[in-house]
């Protein structure tokens, strides 16, 4: 991308030389090195030399030369007025976009109009609605040395901080916030990113800590921070937004004042949900499988009514609480929601006509809301007092409701002064007259009645100049070039008074003007455009006045996002029937628990019970596949998580304790890219609960040691079952197919066998999908075998072989067993021959990356 940015090299050794113009294009390219610099031209944003190159072949548009006395240059231009679905197409390939507006009224200019970058476009600081992809968060985020890590929605003015102590728990981090874009300081990683993520080395001089922490202090006060490396991150990213902001549309430079709250938080703090968990539990996003997409568990509890609470209901889902205080506060005022039916619709009611308050005050502060953002500004304010009384009697029962109810603020004196100031229907434009209300200011109505009366005069004059002349077809016109006009045509020249002056011949017609309707257009032109420049400033003054009252308006926000948020709780349980969780029990008791996604596919759904206390926190738990292991140990987790955000959960009861992080090892997934098989995978995620998970996490696997040979596999299994029961005692959900596991269990004191039920019928196998204690007696492998449509053949030789004495089965040297007796070759001289045969057979122009890379794998591992 590098070849469209900076400063272009035929303009740079000819800087002496360029006109004007180009000399002020070339000025902020090479101050705007890093972005592909739009710089607008009358109704254009134009690009010059490799950028027009560049600019014209992602944006398939013509690309056109530029001549001047300095030479000839490439040149290619999108218009302005709909440049953000270039921008867009520009973001998505990956650039840095520079918006150099004029700054002046070209008409007004002496000379060469003033420009200037009034704003720099990325994936993470965007604030445009057009090019924000939907309501949820998007975040820029910023990493030090030493793990110091700051993320900032510049759309909403979220801003959180935190230092972390190793790498990994940097990646759980970016998992969580999922962020569009990311500057690094000197020596950070840029391993934790993911490839959605642009990431881009920023100036050292940002991340001094004496200059970010003077930044940080001028937006945030002193003592916000404890870490140094949060304070550079944070301070670096506070200079990076100042520095997409441009120099604004009012000519100002730098602060956002919008930014009024900084979130310093350790995640300790919250549950843990590393990248892993959140993937397996399908919190955020669903798997694919077989190229069909299911539902996450957002989208299964999200009704919210607003943006503003669809953002709050991910945050809290991002981090569930730790603190049982403020998780029965939570559900005191979901109880008193659930409960209050008629509230809790009419609250929705009014919610759905709520707009994004975060997002429109954070226009209005940036010097960019336009006069209908004002309108939906006053609208929003609007239903509060309706809010307020729909919270009135839920309030006595849940303190939190009541702190929100206290925090709703309809800021009446903003609403007045844009009901006041602001016509009802605006025009977009905020130059072109229409946005101020008669009666708001009297220099404008004064210039407005100049304006109107000019106009009827005009109007009258076609009937009155017809009677003075006779002349039955004349006409009073206006165009854009000429003015007003009197037309007539070519037969009635001869009764033209005297007083008539030509303007302009036509094919069979003059057009004339008196001095008096000179007079009259002159005065319409001075007071509309005296009046469009009036407006122009009252707008500005009404908007920089609603700017004042940001943080009032930004404390209102978040208290409407908690009520939706609550309210969607509400909504979920009472509609579905979940209950509320009691938080803080000594052990997991759960009675007829229900997967809140699953349960909701159309097809009926088995409820199930857990138990899990204290004294006894592991289950080892068997059957046969799709009896519904997987599901059912999700299932438990992800009511965890739900009691911990704060809502009700799918069950009849549920008696949980907190859980400090949840861990999961679900599924097969490999790494090829990155070198690493699914075993390997699998050993790694394994390793990372091993080590982080204590007596308060919950740890779930689903299946440990089978990506490997059967003795090994069961090996780790039975030493992973053994160290978690010995020397971590989580809360533990283990489903395996090594049975062998079921007698460990039964001799370990603090776990228990649990299994799903089937049985065998004429038509095959039975899945009751029902948790029983005790071990499975059998693992139905071939039943669901013959189920998936494998060969008879097959099936009935399975159906032999099971039936044979393990020490009398057949050992017929099949491709499996060759590739075995290979690899003992292999450690001979003549086996390393066949190898290397092999090796020089391999035509690789025919080999795919994919098979080079597996054929190199089964040799490394027949030589090992």
């Amino acid at each position: 991308m590098d070849e469209a940015l900076g400063p272009p090299p035929e303009m740079a050794e000819k800087a002496d030389e360029l006109t004007p113009m180009l000399s002020q294009y070339l000025d902020l390219c090479e101050r705007y090195d890093e972005a592909l610099v739009l710089f607008q031209v009358g109704d254009f944003y134009e690009t010059f030399c490799a950028a027009a190159e560049t600019t014209a072949r992602i944006l398939e548009i013509t690309l056109t030369q530029r001549e001047d006395s300095t030479g000839t240059y490439p040149m290619a231009g999108i218009p302005v007025d709909s440049a953000e679905s270039y921008i867009e197409t520009l973001l998505d390939a990956g650039y840095r976009i520079a918006i150099a507006d004029q700054v002046e009224d070209a008409e007004a200019a002496s000379g060469l109009v003033d420009r200037a970058v009034t704003r720099v476009v990325t994936p993470g600081t965007l604030t445009e609605t057009e090019l924000l992809a939907d309501a949820d968060n998007n975040f820029v985020a910023c990493l030090t040395d030493g793990y110091g890590l700051a993320l900032l929605d510049v759309s909403t003015g979220d801003f959180y901080a935190t230092t972390l102590d190793r790498l990994d728990a940097v990646a759980d981090e970016l998992e969580r916030f999922d962020p569009a874009e990311a500057i690094i300081g000197p020596d950070a990683p840029t391993d934790p990113f993911g490839a959605d993520c642009m990431v881009t080395p920023y100036e050292r001089s940002a991340f001094g800590l004496d200059a970010a922490e003077a930044k940080v202090r001028s937006y945030f006060g002193e003592g916000r921070l404890a870490e140094d490396a949060e304070i550079r991150a944070t301070g670096a990213l506070l200079t990076y937004a100042e520095y997409a902001r441009g120099v604004g549309t009012d000519g100002e430079t730098g602060r956002l004042e919008y930014l009024t709250h900084l979130t310093r938080y350790d995640p300790r703090e919250y549950m843990l949900l590393d990248a892993v968990a959140l993937r397996s539990l399908e919190v955020f996003e669903p798997r694919h499988v077989h190229g069909l997409a299911g539902a996450a568990l957002v989208k299964t509890i999200d009704e919210t009514a607003s943006a503003l609470g669809g953002r709050t209901l991910r945050d809290w889902l991002r981090r569930p609480l730790l603190d049982a205080d403020r998780i029965d506060a939570r559900l005191d005022a979901v109880g008193a929601l659930r409960e209050r039916v008629e509230d809790r619709e009419r609250a929705g009611e009014l919610l759905a006509d709520v707009y994004d308050l975060e997002r429109l005050v954070a226009r209005v502060s940036r010097g960019r809301a336009d006069a209908r953002d004002l309108r939906a500004l006053e609208s929003t304010l609007s239903v509060v007092p309706d809010l307020r009384e729909c919270l009135a009697d839920a309030t006595a029962d849940s303190e939190l409701l009541a702190t929100i109810e206290s925090e709703l603020d309809d800021c009446a004196d903003v609403r007045e002064l844009i009901d006041r100031a602001i016509a009802e229907s605006p025009p977009i434009e905020i130059t072109e007259g229409g946005v101020i209300r008669d009666g708001y200011d009297e220099t404008l109505d004064e210039l407005r009645a100049t304006e109107r009366e000019g106009k009827a005069w005009v109007d009258d004059l076609e009937a009155r100049e017809r009677e003075r002349t006779g002349i039955d077809s004349l006409k009073v016109g206006h165009n854009s070039v000429h003015g007003y006009y009197i037309e007539v045509t070519d037969p009635n020249l001869d009764s033209v008074p005297d007083d008539y002056h030509r303007r302009q011949t036509l094919k069979n017609a003059e057009r004339f003007y008196t001095p008096e309707l000179k007079e009259r257009e002159d005065e319409i032109i001075r007071a509309g455009e005296r009046a469009d420049d009036l407006e122009y400033d009252l707008f500005r003054s009404v908007r920089s006045e609603v700017a004042g009252a940001t943080e009032r308006i930004q404390r209102t926000a978040s208290a409407i996002a908690r009520l939706d948020a609550l309210r969607s709780l509400a909504t979920v349980a009472a509609e579905h029937g979940y209950r509320r969780p009691t938080i803080g029990a000594d052990g997991i008791e759960i009675d007829a628990g229900r997967h809140p996604v699953v349960e909701r596919t159309g097809g009926p759904f088995v409820p199930n019970p857990t138990e899990l206390p204290a004294e006894k926190p592991m289950a080892i738990i068997t059957g046969p596949n799709m009896a519904g292991k997987s599901t059912y140990m999700r299932q438990v987790a992800l009511t965890c998580v739900l009691a911990q955000v704060g809502s009700f959960v799918p069950a009849e009861r549920a008696e949980l304790p907190i859980v400090d992080r949840v861990f999961t090892r679900v599924g097969a997934s490999d790494d090829i890219a990155g070198g690493r098989s699914t075993f390997m995978v699998e050993m790694t995620e394994l390793a990372a609960i091993l080590e982080d998970a204590d007596a308060n996490s919950l740890v779930v696997l689903d299946e440990v040691g089978r990506g490997t040979s059967t003795r090994d596999g069961y090996a780790i299994a039975q030493a992973a079952t053994e160290h978690l029961h010995d020397a971590v005692g989580a809360y533990t959900l283990f489903a395996t197919h090594h049975h062998e596991l079921t007698a460990v269990a039964d001799g370990l004191p603090r776990a228990r066998n649990y299994h799903f039920s089937a049985s065998r019928s004429p038509d095959g196998v039975e899945f009751e999908h029902d948790l029983r204690r005790g071990p499975a007696e059998a693992s139905y492998g071939v039943e669901v075998a013959e189920m998936a449509g494998v060969p008879a053949s097959v099936v009935d030789r399975a159906s032999e072989l099971l039936d044979e004495p393990a020490d009398e089965r057949a050992t017929e040297p099949t491709e499996v067993g060759a590739a075995n007796a290979r690899a003992e070759n292999a450690s001979t001289d003549g086996g390393r021959e066949e190898l290397l045969a092999e090796l020089a057979a391999v035509d690789l122009a025919e080999t795919t990356p994919l098979d080079a890379l597996n054929l190199l794998s089964r040799l490394q591992s027949e030589l090992r």
